[in-house]
C-alpha cells in the first residue's frame, strides 16, 4: 500500500497541525492519472501540483502533489475535504500513530489504533463541517 500524505498533529483531534495523515490505497496511483480520479469529487489539479476544491465563490487548498499527496490541515472543513479526496482516490485515511479518520452516518470520527475498543473521537457532523467552510482552528 502506497501512503498519501496529509498533515495533523495530535491523533485523536487537537486543533494544531504537523501530524501526517495519510490516504491509503490497496494499488499505488500514478500522477497522470490523478487528475481524472478526483474531478468528479470537485477538486482541480493545478499546474503547480496543487489539489483544491471551491467553497462559496473561494478556491482552497486540500493538499499538494510531492511524490504523494500532503497537505496540511488547518480547520475541520480541510480534514472532511480530505476525507472526501481519500474516498475519491478508492483509500482510507489513516495517522501516522494507526488511527483512522472516517465517516459514520454522515459522522466524521477518528478511531484510534486498535479499533473502536481503543476508542472513538467525533468530529462532527460532515455536512455541518462542509458548510461551514475553511475557518481556521484557534489555539
Amino acid at each position: 500500500m502506497k501512503p498519501i500524505l496529509v498533515r495533523r498533529e495530535d491523533p485523536l483531534w487537537s486543533r494544531s497541525m504537523g501530524y501526517e495523515l495519510r490516504v491509503v490505497r490497496e494499488s499505488p496511483l500514478a500522477f497522470a492519472e490523478l487528475a481524472k480520479a478526483i474531478a468528479p469529487a470537485g477538486f482541480e489539479l493545478r499546474d503547480s501540483e496543487e489539489i483544491v476544491t471551491g467553497h462559496r465563490g473561494g478556491v482552497h487548498a486540500v493538499a499538494r502533489w510531492e511524490g504523494q499527496l500532503v497537505g496540511e490541515p488547518g480547520s475541520d472543513w480541510q480534514v472532511a475535504q480530505l476525507l472526501r479526496l481519500s474516498t475519491a482516490l478508492g483509500g482510507r485515511l489513516m495517522g501516522e500513530d494507526g488511527e483512522e479518520y472516517l465517516l459514520n452516518e454522515g459522522v466524521i470520527e477518528v478511531s484510534a489504533a486498535g479499533g473502536a475498543a481503543a476508542g472513538t473521537v467525533e468530529i462532527g457532523r460532515f455536512e455541518e463541517i462542509i458548510d461551514a467552510g475553511p475557518a481556521a482552528w484557534s489555539p
